[in-house]
């Protein structure tokens, strides 16, 4: 199967490592700086267009998208209406998705979101120990996700990529990964209360953080903190229950348990993060992970974990955190 990478920034040349690492070959590329094109070409030896018509002339099975997220759904459509199975980075805007939804009725190709959370060891071992009941019923929970966002691609000035517009900030495109991890855990969510604003100096028009108070249908209550603004960056969640706690460090990849004598550490095999990332950024691992999970459901041989609707339900909740704020107060889920 030819796959053709649209976007090859980042996440787009981490997506060719992927596949490469999984045994795929046929890979071609897009993007329209020549630029991003040359040096993909040079790193990963594959044909890379400056034309979109150029690159589906060579009739690709599956259209990775990696583009930023305001331009996701402009290419998806484009895979949707050339019958072409499409796989996109994290989404961020719900009438986005809702389009993409209705174009995909009738059809007969597979539309994937990305959801790398999901394959996070830190994240499936959790499950394990909430699904064991090691620490009896889980009460609270509080997560904090923290970076600093010139330190987020430290190659490229922050001011210059997506991360620094309004809609597709930095805090504001964490928010769904959380979210859908969150809710696999544990349950939908019911309600929450949210305040989000800047408070750094940072030079772009952004919220940089996000306080969350959510409570979930199964009753655990949960403060979700997203920041831009950390020095150093971590990603660190406590989860306490009726016999314990259960803490869970995503960086150094570590779970701690303690049922109220000694603390218990658990090391897991994280695997190492790309060359020239800093921070809180997961190991290649994850994506690699993702990437198998995406190539097993076109072949159909295994389901994909996450769908678009269970994104379209993240977006939305995402909405209505954004709406708590405004408003100031608390908003009930439908």
């Amino acid at each position: 199967m030819r796959i053709l990478i649209v976007g090859l920034g980042s996440m787009g040349k981490r997506r060719i490592r992927n596949l490469l690492k999984l045994g795929q070959s046929d890979i071609i590329g897009f993007d329209t700086r020549k630029d991003r094109r040359n040096e993909t070409t040079k790193k990963y030896h594959i044909k890379t267009f400056s034309r979109l018509d150029e690159a589906f002339e060579k009739k690709p099975g599956l259209m990775i998208i990696s583009t930023p997220p305001d331009l996701h759904l402009k290419y998806a459509k484009v895979a949707i209406e050339k019958n072409v199975n499409f796989f996109t980075e994290l989404n961020m805007f719900s009438k986005d998705i809702e389009q993409i939804i209705h174009k995909m009725r009738g059809k007969s190709i597979v539309g994937l979101p990305s959801c790398t959370l999901r394959f996070h060891p830190v994240v499936k071992k959790a499950k394990q120990l909430l699904d064991k009941n090691t620490i009896g019923n889980v009460l609270l929970i509080q997560q904090h996700i923290g970076q600093y966002l010139p330190n987020w691609h430290p190659w490229e000035d922050y001011r210059k990529f997506f991360v620094s517009k309004r809609e597709t900030g930095g805090a504001r495109e964490l928010l769904p990964f959380e979210l859908f991890w969150l809710t696999y855990l544990f349950s939908d969510i019911k309600s929450v209360y949210a305040n989000i604003g800047k408070v750094s100096k940072l030079d772009a028009d952004i919220d940089d953080f996000y306080q969350i108070l959510i409570e979930f249908k199964n009753k655990i209550f949960c403060t979700l903190n997203i920041d831009v603004v950390s020095i150093p960056s971590f990603r660190e969640t406590k989860i306490i229950g009726e016999k314990g706690t259960i803490l869970c460090n995503f960086v150094e990849g570590t779970i701690k348990i303690n049922r109220g004598k000694n603390w218990k550490e658990l090391k897991l095999n994280m695997g190492s993060v790309a060359k020239g990332y800093v921070g809180s950024t997961p190991p290649e691992a994850l994506y690699e992970d993702e990437m198998r999970a995406v190539l097993n459901a076109i072949k159909k041989e295994k389901k994909y974990p996450y769908s678009m609707n269970d994104e379209l339900k993240t977006l939305k909740t995402m909405d209505i955190i954004e709406q708590s704020s405004k408003k100031g107060k608390k908003i009930i889920l439908e």
